[in-house]
Parts: structure tokens; sequence; C-alpha cells
């Protein structure tokens, strides 16, 4: 299945003043490769913001019960 590219802190945010003080350039950057399933799933539970302050990492992104639910869901898909 081809993978999307998921930036950890949405680009929507890179803007605002508080994510550049205390992100870097690299760190606003980084992110994580999902398939486009899972990658709709989490833009449709969390809006830019609440990924940006609450979920800007994979690990806490895996450790969402909503998140690993819907994970579980596109993992017993068949590809299409």
């Amino acid at each position: 299945m081809p993978l999307t590219f998921h930036h950890l802190i949405p680009k929507k945010v890179h803007r605002r003043a508080r994510f550049r003080k205390h992100f870097d350039k690299a760190a606003l950057q980084e992110g994580i490769a999902v398939c486009r399933l899972c990658h709709r799933g989490i833009h449709r539970q969390y809006d830019e913001m609440t990924l940006a302050t609450q979920y800007n990492d994979a690990e806490a992104l895996l450790a969402d019960e909503t998140l690993a639910r819907h994970f579980e869901w596109v993992a017993k898909q068949r590809e299409s």
C-alpha cells in the first residue's frame, strides 16, 4: 500500500510564534510514513492544534485508544 507523509506538527501551525519559538526548522519538518486510510483517520479525529500540542510524536499517536482502534480496523481492510 502506498504511504503518505504525516507531519507530526501540522504545517498549518508552523507559522505560529509558539511553535517557531519552541521547535527548530528540522523538528517542524519531522514526520512519519502512514497509509492513506490511517492518515485520513488521524486528521478526522483531531484538529491541527491538538495534533501539534498533544500528538506530536509517533508514540503519542500509537498510544491513543481511538486511533489504535482505527489503525486496527485499517489493518483488516483489503488493499485496493
